[in-house]
């Protein structure tokens, strides 16, 4: 067996000894994270989730950006910040993720994640200089890496840039569901159907109109996100601590936003309130709260779309989706609305994260609020996960609905609900004796009508014409519209 002074020795060789203010911790000799990494990753073993690899990327852009402007301040080396640099583009080439390795969720207001990504920077860049990992007398994480800038102020930036890029494929998803539901209503325009107000019979549409309906609701929701990725391009870089800009040079201060303008392409902005900016999250409530309405929208669609397709015998019928899976293990022939339901389950999950981030943002004290690991995580949680429904909803669902025209005309003609169209012409309470005899005897509206000679089939014919039925007076008709 090995002996306890060779397995020292081995453990030794295998290992590198670092210091921070806590202590000595033997970290793995190969890593590129560091002390503070390693004892973060041993506090915070909460989720088992990693920082969200789009997060990870605008931490390197922000070390980028703030390496390039202190070599232009003349405090960074050309040297140290070419280093620098040249690690942050490898992070975001998709290199070194491997060692992020502290929880999504995590105490200290982003300290941890702010370390681990200066850490792997600074053990990259010193190997890049020809040093050995864990040596920060040749590039210092804190005194380099991190050199003008705060948790404080890296971590939020972080945030709203990471949103930004996660915000755009889900307004692109939205665009393309949009267009596929404008197609649909298109397709649908000339196929009439009862309306339904409160689950019960109310008067003639076309299915078209219901898809329409839906489609602008969508693009409402797409702006609306749109409009509001406004209030994340205000920054709070520059504020260091809590926001006097300790710490900073003042070419550092006036060139930090600039410089990650050049780096992320985004039109961002120093905020005018520093101290407002470092210790207030609202912006991202307003954020979350745009991507709930959006989801809970898009669960009441799917809702109509599970009920106007329920069956296929049994239910409305009005309209099939595509089969896209078996619907049960005991039951043959089955097949479920799966694609519905999985988007009303990211609405559910949607509406949980904003929960969250309500309370995040309102738990914050004083200067700082410490709870933004927890908000980002949640965040990032909504966008990607809308995102995806998003697409599956377009792709196996939306695009493959097809029309039961000769259902919707059997369920329409069986309703006593056209009877609202002739007020006008024989009265509310003939009508209303019409629609109770109707109900009673099965025999459709159309035909007591002119049995009772209220009026004859052609004027019938000329009353209850499904475009003058179906489009309000001085409307556009949907199909010119669109």
């Amino acid at each position: 067996m090995m002996k306890e002074a060779e397995m020292k020795a081995l453990k030794t060789a295998e290992t590198r000894r670092e210091s921070d203010s806590i202590g000595t911790l033997e970290v793995p000799k190969n890593a590129y994270y560091g002390v503070q990494s390693l004892r973060a990753q041993r506090n915070f073993q909460i989720t088992g989730n990693k920082l969200h690899p789009a997060f990870i990327e605008n931490l390197a852009r922000i070390k980028r950006a703030a390496a390039e402007a202190n070599k232009k301040s003349g405090k960074l080396s050309k040297t140290k910040a070419a280093a620098i640099e040249k690690a942050c583009d490898e992070i975001l080439d998709g290199k070194l993720h491997d060692s992020f390795i502290v929880d999504g969720i995590q105490g200290g207001a982003g300290t941890s994640a702010n370390m681990n990504a200066n850490e792997v920077i600074a053990n990259r860049a010193i190997e890049i200089l020809g040093g050995t990992k864990g040596d920060y007398t040749v590039v210092h994480p804190n005194d380099d890496v991190n050199m003008c800038q705060s948790t404080n102020d890296v971590i939020p930036t972080a945030g709203k840039l990471t949103a930004l890029d996660l915000l755009e494929p889900l307004e692109e998803n939205l665009k393309g569901l949009s267009n596929q539901l404008v197609a649909k209503s298109h397709e649908f325009d000339s196929i009439l159907k009862m309306g339904r107000t409160q689950l019960e019979d109310a008067v003639p549409m076309r299915l078209g109109q219901s898809f329409h309906a839906y489609a602008s609701m969508v693009e409402r929701d797409r702006i609306r996100i749109s409009t509001l990725k406004n209030e994340l391009y205000t920054v709070n870089m520059g504020a260091t601590a809590i926001g006097t800009g300790i710490n900073t040079t003042a070419y550092y201060f006036s060139h930090i936003v600039p410089e990650l303008v050049r780096e992320t392409g985004y039109p961002l902005k120093q905020a005018d309130d520093l101290f407002d900016a470092t210790e207030n999250l609202d912006a991202f409530v307003t954020i979350s709260a745009a991507l709930k309405t959006c989801a809970l929208d898009l669960s009441k669609m799917c809702n109509d779309l599970r009920l106007l397709a329920s069956g296929p015998r049994c239910g409305f019928g009005e309209i099939n989706l595509p089969a896209m899976q078996n619907g049960s293990s005991i039951m043959p022939g089955k097949v479920n609305p799966v694609i519905p339901e999985v988007v009303t389950q990211v609405a559910f999950e949607v509406a949980g994260n904003d929960t969250t981030i309500m309370m995040a943002a309102e738990a914050g004290q004083m200067e700082l609020n410490a709870f933004e690991p927890v908000l980002f995580y949640n965040l990032f949680d909504s966008i990607s996960t809308l995102t995806g429904a998003v697409d599956t909803l377009t792709r196996n669902c939306i695009s493959g609905i097809t029309a039961n025209r000769e259902r919707c005309e059997e369920l329409m003609d069986a309703s006593v609900g056209i009877v609202t169209a002739l007020n006008p012409y024989i009265g509310y309470q003939k009508a209303a004796a019409i629609a109770k005899e109707s109900l009673k005897t099965k025999v459709p509206v159309k035909e007591l009508v002119v049995r009772k000679g209220y009026l004859t089939r052609e004027q019938l014919d000329t009353v209850l014409d499904p475009y003058k039925l179906t489009q309000p007076h001085g409307v556009v008709n949907v199909r010119a519209a669109m």
